[in-house]
């Protein structure tokens, strides 16, 4: 006999983790079941981000993020602190290099009192006292409460009290297709569910197209890879430096991150990468999947869709040192090459585009059946929003 739930949650990472323990709440006495193609929780983009917990300043209020990322971000530091999982309210200065950037400026202050979030405009001696190293621009941003967190510890603590509470977690479990309905076809054999949660991540949609859904997607999966200060250099950053973004992309530019172990990551970049799970040079390539990225970001650069060729040219010479290194110094201008060092550090964040606007989607996007519902493009700020993001997604499933 198969195994059969209530609800099955397919994926555990930091999304799939907060909505089965979302769901446990409203559905004490249900089976739930979390379904993971990895041997633990969190292996990819949940485990390998920085750990920073964003304000949301970024989002425009009409988005989905920034409905859900300030109040995500308290209530994951929140959970930090009850749990005794380290965490930092360090705050990040936003920095203004360029004149052209100072509609941008407006524009984030703008979203700041739009979500009622915490940011003021500073001058170049509030600025050197936060960050004496940082570029003095034209204009500076100080969001006092981003922080920093433990983003293994909060995925692991997670998946502890999910399986104290009699959730089931299976895990090498790849979901191979629907099997009738209510099934699944497992590498674990059929698994049956009365409700199933897609947060498969670089996966979702994939999955999605299993139930009918998400043809108007196609993902295009780009590499972050970074380099970290020498212990020499590392007290040239008090917390985080980030550059202003450029918003028609959903990347937010190299940066500096003052991690929770100490430590100061720069980057990361936004290279096309040739696999969902392409970490190293040829690591995590698959040679039908990289065809079909290949010819599908090759229609990107033709086409110039969302300004893909200059936002390709920058990223790829990211891969050589003085390229990344240039761009550093437009925030840190008294960074050397010697003070970077190499990390293996490296992470992919799964970008949805639209296959008939041919843009980059900029927010998250809930499709769903009868019987299920699919997270996709569940890319930053997904951890810091972890709480909130789960309770809208099964404030979504309650409607139907």
């Amino acid at each position: 006999m198969p195994k059969v739930f209530d609800f099955i949650v397919v994926g555990a990472g930091i999304v799939g983790l907060t909505v089965a323990a979302e769901l446990l709440k409203r559905h004490p006495s249900a089976r739930l079941g979390v379904l993971e193609k990895e041997s633990g929780v969190g292996l990819h983009a949940s485990g390998r981000n920085s750990g920073v917990m964003h304000c949301g300043i970024y989002y425009g209020s009409d988005t989905f993020k920034a409905k859900v990322c300030a109040s995500g971000a308290r209530r994951m530091i929140e959970f930090a602190r009850t749990e005794g999982i380290a965490v930092k309210q360090c705050g990040k200065v936003i920095l203004a290099t360029a004149e052209e950037q100072l509609p941008t400026v407006d524009k984030l202050m703008r979203n700041a009192r739009e979500n009622d979030i915490r940011a003021e405009r500073i001058d170049s001696q509030q600025l050197g006292e936060l960050e004496p190293c940082a570029a003095k621009g034209p204009a500076a941003i100080y969001c006092p409460d981003t922080a920093v967190i433990d983003s293994a510890a909060i995925v692991s603590r997670l998946k502890e009290n999910l399986a104290r509470s009699g959730v089931e977690f299976i895990f090498d479990c790849h979901v191979n297709g629907v099997h009738g309905k209510g099934q699944l076809q497992t590498s674990h054999g059929k698994i049956g569910y009365g409700y199933l949660v897609n947060c498969a991540g670089a996966y979702a949609d994939v999955l999605a197209r299993h139930f009918g859904l998400g043809e108007d997607y196609a993902l295009v999966p780009f590499k972050g890879i970074y380099w970290k200060l020498s212990k020499a250099s590392n007290s040239k950053v008090k917390a985080n430096i980030y550059p202003v973004p450029d918003v028609s992309t959903p990347f937010l530019g190299v940066h500096f991150t003052r991690v929770i172990s100490g430590e100061v990551y720069v980057g990361p970049t936004a290279i096309p990468a040739f696999g969902r799970e392409n970490y190293g040079i040829f690591q995590g390539i698959d040679l039908n999947e990289a065809l079909n990225i290949g010819l599908l970001l090759a229609g990107m650069y033709l086409r110039n869709e969302s300004n893909f060729r200059n936002l390709a040219h920058c990223e790829m010479g990211k891969y050589r040192k003085s390229n990344f290194l240039a761009e550093a110094r437009q925030l840190l201008p008294t960074l050397e090459a010697a003070d970077m060092v190499p990390t293996n550090k490296a992470g992919i964040r799964p970008q949805l585009v639209n296959v008939k606007t041919r843009k980059l989607e900029m927010d998250y996007i809930l499709v769903a059946t009868d019987d299920s519902m699919h997270v996709l493009n569940a890319i930053s700020p997904a951890f810091t929003s972890g709480f909130v993001f789960a309770e809208r997604i099964v404030d979504q499933i309650e409607l139907r």
